[in-house]
């Protein structure tokens, strides 16, 4: 660990947030000379106290471990490079479109592979009025359910979150030129 990147990053952070040395010392419950310490790279904050730093500065621990933001380059705004995730203990489904470290129930997840449809996951996409009806043979029970289906276009994500035990149907908004994503709680993400 580089104490003089690390003294630098809490610095800023510490200015992004408007805190002085003594609101942030205050926060972690430690001497407002141990702030100024670090921040001028003559030691750098005890393992004990990293989690109250990261909730205090609002920045992943291991980021402050490294002394470095470095920000992920601009996308370009295309939602079809839409990457999801999963938490494979409590099912929630994050989004995101670039590089990000996206974290649930303590573990970093990695972004689904979309593989193609197959006979046990697919849609089956009909127009109705101004809707797509989508229905699916899958089964949905608590063990082994579709857990959210999402339409993605150029410029728009269309997200419905699935339950256990619901029917296997479902209509949305109609838009053109994009694909529909699928999760299933066993298998991972499909794409129809």
């Amino acid at each position: 660990m580089d104490c003089n990147k690390v003294g630098k990053l809490i610095h800023d952070l510490r200015k992004e947030k408007s805190l002085t040395q003594r609101q942030l010392a205050e926060f972690m419950n430690i001497s407002d000379k141990t702030i100024s310490k670090w921040e001028r790279g003559l030691g750098c904050p005890d393992v004990s106290l990293l989690h109250e730093l990261s909730d205090a500065l609002n920045v992943n621990i291991e980021k402050i471990l490294l002394g470095d933001l470095e920000p992920n380059s601009m996308d370009g705004g295309n939602m079809k490079r839409v990457k999801f995730f999963m938490c494979p203990n409590c099912g929630n489904v994050m989004t995101a479109t670039g590089e990000a470290e996206i974290s649930c129930c303590g573990r970093k997840l990695s972004a689904l592979v979309p593989k193609p449809a197959d006979e046990e996951h697919c849609l089956k996409v009909e127009n109705i009025e101004n809707d797509f009806y989508v229905t699916f043979p899958h089964d949905m029970k608590k063990e082994h359910y579709i857990c959210f289906i999402a339409y993605v276009s150029y410029d728009r994500v269309l997200f419905v979150k699935l339950y256990p035990e619901q029917g296997g149907e479902l209509r949305i908004p109609r838009l053109h030129g994009g694909k529909f994503y699928f999760g299933c709680s066993k298998h991972g993400l499909w794409v129809n």
